[in-house]
């Protein structure tokens, strides 16, 4: 029984011995894939990172909800946030269609604002040689005044206010916007208001600096 036992041990591990023997064959007759000839392609170097800029607003590429700051203070008003002050340089000049303007403006067409009790001080000149000129704060009306009357702030209008002053002249004055409204800085020189001759000045309790803006 035990030769029995190993004869049949025998036979049954012979095929397995034998397929084992030709896959050894069969890998060793298998060439390895042979390197490839001749120096390895180049690769090209990796561009540096480079840094992207911001894209500023309202330039082509922006956003949708970047919106462009157009907003400007001309040099002309200088405001001090903390003395609550603001400064005008204001000048009338003549224009070719015969216009006069103040700081290059007529009709309302620009507004002034100043926060509400700022004390406002400006230097106005006359650089018209054709007709005197004024300045004073009158309260927005109806109707423009056909002349200049009482200051709505106290000092707020410049010497000889309904007969001018001539080409080269000027004033200087200070006074506190104390009521909130809205106001026209006008030529007090009998018509010159309804000619054009004045700007918008409004006093608001909710600005929180002196600007301008285009009405």
């Amino acid at each position: 029984m035990p030769r029995a036992f190993g004869f049949h041990r025998g036979l049954a591990a012979g095929p397995l011995t034998a397929l084992a023997l030709a896959a050894g064959c069969a890998s060793a007759q298998t060439p390895a894939a042979a390197p490839p000839s001749g120096p390895p392609a180049p690769t090209a170097p990796a561009s540096p990172p480079t840094a992207s800029s911001p894209t500023p607003a309202g330039a082509p590429g922006a956003s949708p909800g970047a919106a462009a700051d157009t907003s400007t203070t001309p040099a002309w008003l200088v405001a001090d946030d903390g003395g609550q002050t603001v400064t005008l340089a204001l000048q009338v000049t003549r224009a070719p269609d015969g216009a006069a303007l103040i700081n290059g403006h007529r009709r309302g067409d620009l507004q002034i604002v100043v926060p509400l009790n700022w004390t406002v001080q400006w230097d106005w000149r006359s650089a018209d040689s054709t007709t005197p000129h004024s300045l004073v704060v009158m309260a927005e009306r109806e109707k423009l005044p056909t002349e200049g009357g009482r200051a709505v702030f106290t000092n707020a209008m410049t010497r000889m206010v309904t007969a001018g002053l001539a080409v080269g002249q000027g004033d200087r004055t200070t006074f506190t916007a104390d009521q909130a409204g809205w106001y026209w800085m006008l030529c007090g020189v009998p018509g010159h208001a309804l000619a054009g001759e004045y700007l918008g000045l409004r006093v608001d309790p909710e600005a929180k600096t002196a600007s301008v803006k285009s009405r």
